[in-house]
């Protein structure tokens, strides 16, 4: 098993509810307003993430979008790699997202596969009007052809770095790190 050191803090606190509340109000001026929004977040980082998001909109708008929570365990293609017996958490969508615009939330974009594999448990559940993507961190090295409509921060990585978020929510803290791999 591969180990890591940190090595870089890249957001702290502050610098992580910027992003969040520049990402809402890139949010609403794309989308005209909080209509039909849904926003979706994608286990377990994701989770909390849209939540803030959604407290974001709400300050800005004074009307908070409905908040959904995704398990993309099922849908994963490395799902034989990770474990035989793997764990799914429930999914809850709070409103039909037929016709919905649905921006779905998570902490890092990397290769694209978590991404794919949460836009095939959303098309599941029915037809949104559009499906798109936030993520805090947009740290790379994609092998699908996937991009995020709204990104936190860029940060270019190799492939011997990883980038771990941290949120109050599950971690006792907020925070950012660039990790380097111990060799």
């Amino acid at each position: 098993m591969t180990t890591f050191i940190d090595k870089t803090v890249l957001l702290d606190e502050q610098a992580m509810h910027r992003a969040l509340v520049r990402i809402a109000h890139e949010i609403l001026e794309k989308n005209k307003g909080v209509d039909d929004i849904v926003l979706v977040g994608i286990r377990s980082r994701g989770v909390p993430l849209a939540e803030r998001v959604a407290d974001a909109i709400e300050n800005i708008e004074g009307k908070r979008p409905p908040v959904g929570v995704l398990d993309i365990t099922l849908y994963r293609d490395d799902l034989s790699i990770l474990s035989y017996q793997p764990i799914v958490r429930p999914t809850t969508m709070p409103v039909d997202i037929d016709n919905k615009i649905i921006v779905l939330v998570d902490d890092v974009l990397y290769t694209g596969r978590t991404i794919r594999s949460a836009l095939n448990a959303v098309i599941d559940m029915g037809r949104p009007k559009s499906i798109q993507l936030a993520v805090l961190i947009d740290r790379g090295h994609r092998e699908l052809p996937i991009r995020a409509d709204y990104v936190g921060k860029n940060v270019p990585t190799s492939s011997k770095e990883s980038v771990n978020v941290k949120v109050v929510e599950i971690d006792d803290t907020d925070q950012v790190v660039l990790r380097q791999e111990k060799e």
